[in-house]
């Protein structure tokens, strides 16, 4: 079971698509408020479709809240990290963190787990500043998976034999 964690998540599209990729994985949602929307608005449901049923999700009211309940090992995903995401060991029940999209995660934290933070390799020119949160989150979530050998997760698919119109 992998933990994905956002703290202060500002755009409900982002947080549907992460909601989405959480059900399609087994992995348990928590969201920190304050949050840039409201769980029902619908941008949110819409981005997460039909799997909110599937979804293992807790909220916090704050940062704080969050730190309090949960003691697992956790990595830190930001621009700022000093290991390569895919350098590091993720074992079962850790908890990955991001940070709202606009402000990445509070430098306080990050200073306090720096041996725990975690980056993309990315161009080194200060145009691309860092990648799409839930694209951040699909990446860190399917390594930690790869790493465990997908435990309970379906490895192959199977073609349905039925006819489709051609498309040459």
């Amino acid at each position: 079971m992998i933990n994905i964690v956002l703290l202060e998540p500002q755009i409900p599209q982002n947080t549907g698509n992460i909601a989405r990729t959480c059900a399609a994985t087994g992995s348990r949602l928590h969201l920190v408020k304050p949050m840039g929307f409201t769980v029902d608005d619908k941008k949110l449901k819409r981005a997460g479709l039909d799997y909110w049923h599937l979804l293992d999700i807790t909220y916090y009211e704050s940062t704080k809240e969050f730190f309090e309940k949960n003691t697992g090992e956790m990595f830190f995903f930001t621009t700022k990290g000093k290991n390569i995401y895919s350098d590091v060991s993720y074992p079962d029940g850790c908890y990955l963190v991001f940070g709202r999209e606009d402000r990445g995660i509070n430098e306080k934290i990050l200073a306090a787990n720096y041996d725990r933070c975690v980056r993309f390799p990315m161009l080194d020119d200060d145009t691309a500043r860092s990648l799409n949160l839930s694209n951040a989150v699909a990446i860190g979530v399917y390594e930690a998976l790869k790493q465990q050998g997908f435990m309970n997760l379906r490895t192959e698919g199977q073609l349905t034999g039925r006819e489709e119109p051609d498309v040459l």
